[in-house]
């Protein structure tokens, strides 16, 4: 018998103690290099006139399409769980914590290429999807498919989707049902709609010639694109079109405070994570900031970490950051803020105020603390905030 010996290891890392290690490569890594990304010049996608969706429709469920609506309709939270898998799909290839990316755009033609199998990947996890015989999907006991497009009506439809007695072998063997998908960041707008695919709702065209024959409109992958007589055959999942995709923070601040968050630095320092994160929740106050946007904005491992040491850096400026743990809720219901969970955090700016002044306070040590308003915000020298109590429970607090 052969034993198969391992590859031999190099004799200047062995000694070093770095077998496996990343020391070495990252001594010259530029994967995570922080840069900036210049804002988007283009839209992400299109809502062609003849696509056009409006919201709070009625519709009348077709038959054939009554098992997947029940299904998805049976689903707990079935939308709020479908918008957030949509808005993780793409954060997933922003990558920003390695990237530094914050915007559709910013993806390569390849990444933007699998923007739909992400997609994809992510519902099926979601709703714990069955794998169907023939298609991706097996919904109520029937085959379906889902396919997303960043335009509104430019999904394309592979042949085995359908009936055509044309296509021999391709041909599907019967016409499915597919679930589109469609979102677009730059307006936080989205949509899910169910359709039953045929070859009369797709495209055809006028083939060349004299005789100027209708043909089926195929592109290089032999896929063709829903017509756009088909938009009054799609249920749309909802009432239609959704106007609260998750927002994406960085790409709809001020650019002029995206800028100083993304270039912070500390005496003149090149800008470092550490800071730009203290910035963000500086620049960024009374609204909730989620994980990925402390990621891309810190670019480092730890965003928590991240989060919990601005929480330190800002107090003297009268500020807190509010977390998930401890008194950090109540504060913020007693606030009237936003109140986060885990991976989310909300900064304001406080002042001491008394206890018959009339805004939403809390009191800690016998002291009444409130968000700052008006004249108070520019205040040069403001009373440093308070150190909230991680476990400990504040005045009030049940």
């Amino acid at each position: 018998m052969t034993i198969q010996m391992g590859l031999p290891f190099p004799q200047d890392a062995a000694q070093a103690g770095m077998q496996d290690s990343r020391a070495l490569a990252a001594k010259h890594s530029r994967r995570n290099t922080f840069r900036t990304w210049d804002p988007p010049r283009e839209a992400m996608g299109k809502m062609p006139r003849e696509w056009r969706i409006q919201s709070g429709l009625t519709q009348h469920v077709p038959d054939d399409l009554a098992p997947f609506v029940e299904w998805f309709y049976n689903q707990p939270e079935a939308r709020e769980r479908f918008r957030w898998a949509l808005r993780d799909s793409l954060d997933e290839l922003l990558d920003g914590q390695r990237t530094g990316r914050w915007a559709y755009q910013h993806l390569t033609k390849t990444e933007k290429t699998y923007l739909g199998t992400a997609v994809e990947v992510n519902l099926t996890k979601e709703f714990a999807i069955d794998n169907g015989a023939d298609l991706d999907w097996s919904i109520a006991g029937l085959d379906i498919d889902c396919k997303f497009s960043k335009d509104l009506g430019g999904w394309e439809i592979p042949m085995e989707m359908y009936l055509c007695a044309d296509h021999g072998e391709r041909s599907g063997r019967a016409d499915h049902a597919a679930v589109v998908t469609w979102m677009n960041d730059d307006t936080s707008q989205w949509a899910a709609g169910i359709v039953r695919i045929t070859d009369e709702r797709l495209r055809w065209k006028r083939a060349r010639g004299a005789n100027g024959d209708r043909v089926r409109a195929y592109n290089r992958d032999n896929k063709r694109k829903l017509s756009d007589g088909a938009k009054s055959d799609v249920f749309w999942l909802w009432g239609g079109l959704q106007t609260d995709l998750p927002t994406n923070l960085l790409l709809h601040l001020d650019p002029e405070a995206r800028e100083r968050i993304l270039t912070a630095s500390l005496s003149g320092r090149a800008s470092s994570g550490q800071q730009r994160v203290n910035q963000l929740f500086r620049e960024v106050q009374d609204r909730l900031i989620g994980r990925q946007t402390v990621l891309t904005v810190g670019q480092q491992d730890d965003a928590p970490k991240r989060a919990r040491d601005a929480r330190i850096a800002l107090r003297p400026k009268g500020i807190v950051v509010l977390g998930h743990q401890g008194s950090h809720p109540h504060v913020a219901r007693k606030l009237e803020l936003p109140v986060p969970i885990k991976g989310e955090w909300i900064s304001t700016r406080l002042v001491p105020v008394s206890s018959d002044d009339a805004r939403p306070k809390f009191s800690l040590d016998g002291q009444f603390w409130a968000r700052a308003r008006g004249k108070e915000l520019l205040d040069p020298e403001p009373v440093p905030a308070p150190d909230l109590p991680d476990k400990r429970k504040i005045d009030g607090q049940a």
